[in-house]
C-alpha cells in the first residue's frame, strides 16, 4: 500500500491542472500564528472591525501598534518546506496560481510569480490607501508613528491608509474572488493545504471543485468538515508530505 505522500504525488502527477488552495496550516511551521485556534491570533486580541477602523481614530492608533511592535506575528517569518514544493508545482507548470487566504507573503518569498499569489484576505507586508489604492512600504511608515506618534496616512492624496489586509466587516476582494472561481472551475485537482475549511465564502470553493468535477486532496493536520467527500485526505505535517510527493 502507498504511503499518503506517494498517493497524493500519483494524483498530481496524473492531474492535468491543480489547484492549490492554502489556510494558515502551511504557515504555522514556519512559526506564523494561526486565527482561531487556542493560542492563536484572535485568542490573544480582539480583531479591529474595519467600520471601527475608519470611523475611529483610537482604533486605527492601535492597529498601527500592532502592525509595528508585529504583535500579530504575521510578517518577518521564512517560507518552509511547504511553500517551496509549491512554488514547485507551479513552476514545473503544474499548478497555474495558488489561491490563499493567508496574509503573510510567503508564497511570493517562496518563489511563486506575484501575479500567481490569489490573495482572498490580502497581504499583512504593505499598506493601501483606502481613497486611492496607492500602494506604501511599511518600513517608509515606521518612523513617524514610531519615533513621532504620526498616524500614516497617503502620500499621494492624504487619504487613510491601512495594512492591505481584509479586516472583519470589509467586502471580500471581488477581483481574487473571481480569479479564484476561475482557477477552480479550471482545474481537474483541488488540492487543500492547512485550511481549516470553516471560514465563508473562501470555504466554498473546493466544493465548488468537487461539484465541478474536479478531484478534491485535502492535506491539514485536523479533520475538516469536507473530509467526508474528498478523493484524498492526509492528516499530517504539511512541509514533510508535500516535500515528499513534489520532491525537488
Amino acid at each position: 500500500m502507498a504511503s499518503p505522500a506517494a498517493a497524493l504525488g500519483s494524483r498530481l502527477d496524473a492531474a492535468r491542472r491543480v489547484a492549490v488552495f492554502t489556510g494558515a496550516g502551511i504557515s504555522t511551521e514556519s512559526g506564523i500564528p494561526d486565527f482561531r485556534s487556542p493560542g492563536g491570533v484572535w485568542s490573544t486580541m480582539k480583531p479591529i472591525y474595519f467600520q471601527d477602523f475608519v470611523r475611529s481614530e483610537e482604533m486605527r492608533r492601535e492597529a498601527w501598534t500592532r502592525v509595528f511592535n508585529r504583535s500579530a506575528g504575521w510578517t518577518g517569518a521564512s517560507p518552509n518546506a511547504g511553500h517551496f514544493a509549491v512554488a514547485r508545482l507551479v513552476e514545473r507548470g503544474k499548478a497555474t496560481a495558488v489561491i490563499t487566504q493567508n496574509v503573510d507573503n510567503l508564497h511570493q518569498d517562496s518563489g511563486v510569480p506575484a501575479d500567481k499569489v490569489i490573495e482572498l484576505h490580502g497581504n499583512a507586508s504593505y499598506a493601501k490607501c483606502l481613497s486611492c489604492g496607492a500602494r506604501h512600504d511599511l518600513d517608509e511608515l515606521e518612523p513617524g508613528f514610531v519615533e513621532r506618534g504620526e498616524i500614516p496616512m497617503c502620500f499621494h492624496c492624504a487619504g487613510l491608509l491601512k495594512t492591505a489586509t481584509i479586516s472583519f466587516g470589509q467586502p471580500m476582494p471581488e477581483g481574487p474572488m473571481t480569479r479564484a472561481e476561475a482557477e477552480t472551475l479550471a482545474c481537474d485537482l483541488f488540492l487543500v493545504l492547512g485550511s481549516s475549511l470553516v471560514v465563508r465564502p473562501a470555504a466554498d470553493f473546493p466544493l465548488i471543485a468537487k461539484r465541478n468535477g474536479a478531484a478534491l486532496v485535502i492535506l491539514n493536520r485536523e479533520e475538516t468538515p469536507l473530509d467526508a467527500i474528498a478523493d484524498l485526505v492526509i492528516h499530517d505535517e504539511i512541509g514533510p508530505t508535500l516535500s515528499a510527493a513534489i520532491p525537488g
